[in-house]
């Protein structure tokens, strides 16, 4: 049976095109893990990608590649996709259990990576926030408490960009053996530039590793998310 997916996510509002490839690219690499499936992406960024998509591909899955379920994906994208028969939403890509999983796994590989102990580590985990909705505190908590769970770590913190904690703030402190985890999609203006002057603002000394939705093994989670939906 041939089914249709539509990956959305926020994108760059100053530079809407690269992040809109970008997310062209994603799609196209979920497909190929999806047979039978019809998988495009559109940013909200981008003016009118996702209604155009979304009536290219008549009913659908559509899955929010953002790192929290907030005001973008409660109350945005439904109004934008309003006009649209038939679309399903999927918990926001942020708040699965899968990618809490996948940010233990990349903690540990890095751990490995360095011979570092976890119990001899910082992690700093650093996300937007909003002051609009609580949605970004609560995947960051989440995922911090599978990481907890999951690994002796020394010390995790949590801090944000657009909400308190600030991460210029939380991240004060963790010098030496210490990580700093985006939990962001991709690798866009706020990772390239307002994340590390954070860091930097903080004092921050540690290892800044790739943004979480930049992991090779996310095509394969949001190919799992869709495929299993009708399982």
């Amino acid at each position: 049976m041939d089914r249709a997916a539509l990956i959305v996510a926020h994108g760059q509002p100053s530079a809407p095109g690269p992040a809109a490839a970008e997310l062209t690219v994603l799609a196209r690499q979920v497909a190929d893990l999806a047979p039978g499936w019809r998988i495009e992406g559109a940013t909200l960024a981008d003016p009118g990608a996702v209604e155009r998509v979304a009536d290219r591909l008549g009913p659908a899955l559509v899955l929010p590649y953002f790192m929290a379920d907030g005001w973008f994906t409660r109350h945005l994208l439904p109004k934008r996709l309003a006009g649209a028969a038939g679309m399903t939403h999927l918990p926001a890509f942020g708040t699965w259990t899968a990618t809490a999983a996948l940010a233990v796994s990349l903690v540990e590989q890095a751990l490995q990576d360095r011979h570092w102990r976890p119990d001899d580590t910082g992690l700093i985990l650093a996300a937007h926030g909003s002051a609009k909705s609580r949605g970004s505190a609560r995947s960051t908590e989440a995922i911090a408490a599978a990481i907890a769970k999951a690994l002796p770590i020394g010390r995790i913190g949590t801090g944000y960009l657009e909400e308190p904690p600030y991460l210029a703030d939380a991240a004060r402190g963790f010098t030496g053996r210490a990580l700093c985890l985006p939990l962001f999609i991709a690798r866009w203006g706020h990772v390239e530039h307002d994340l590390p002057a954070a860091l930097s603002q903080a004092g921050f000394t540690g290892e800044t590793l790739a943004p979480l939705g930049t992991a090779p093994e996310v095509p394969a989670l949001l190919a799992a998310a869709l495929t299993g939906f009708y399982k």
